[in-house]
């Protein structure tokens, strides 16, 4: 049945404007979650392996923490916010974390400022053309924010028990070696053994 236009119901739909997502509305997330342009982004929880490689890593880093006094080690899930770079980003969470500066003022808040090293363990979704660019955008986002190191570890590609870990540094880098870099061995002969004994 035709219906004449002056009895006709219509439905505008108003203009949404999504307002920018801000560091307050990520404290209110639940799970894993990063700051970028404006949006919370969202990780889905890991596997066994990548989550225990991820463990290894902030295990030995704690460890060097504790020996030598210098910095703080953190695991998956901590949150550090820095000042809105080019991409958009506002904050990290990386998967394993060294952490080098002074305490915030607020320990129950995000770290202020960036990890001096970060390693960022791969899981089941993270590979393909899109996960690559991503990533490297994602590095670039950690150098912008004065992260030296940056791992890219890939629990399932390399020669067995190793898994293959790209280490990506920043383009200046600082006038003295980082001490970060005698943990290495240690790191990965803790994460071998996990995957070696998975068979």
């Amino acid at each position: 049945m035709d219906v004449p236009a002056s009895e006709r119901y219509y439905c505008i739909m108003p203009s949404v404007t999504q307002s920018r997502a801000t560091l307050d509305d990520l404290y209110r997330v639940d799970g894993k979650a990063e700051l970028l342009g404006g949006r919370i982004v969202r990780f889905m929880p890991s596997g066994r392996l990548p989550s225990r490689i991820a463990l290894r890593i902030a295990m030995s880093l704690d460890s060097y923490s504790q020996k030598t006094g210098i910095g703080e080690a953190f695991g998956d899930g901590v949150g550090y916010a820095v000042p809105q770079l080019p991409s958009g980003r506002e904050s990290f969470s990386p998967d394993a974390s060294f952490y080098i500066g002074p305490s915030n003022s607020d320990p129950m808040r995000f770290i202020e400022g960036a990890p001096v090293f970060a390693a960022e363990v791969r899981s089941e979704n993270d590979y393909g053309s899109a996960a690559e660019s991503a990533m490297a955008a994602k590095r670039s986002d950690y150098f912008l924010a004065g992260t030296l190191v940056v791992w890219d570890v890939d629990p399932i590609v390399g020669e067995p028990p190793i898994p293959r870990t790209p280490t990506y540094a920043a383009p200046e880098p600082p006038p003295t070696p980082s001490p970060l870099c005698r943990v290495g061995a240690s790191m990965w002969a803790n994460c071998s053994r996990d995957k070696a004994g998975r068979g």
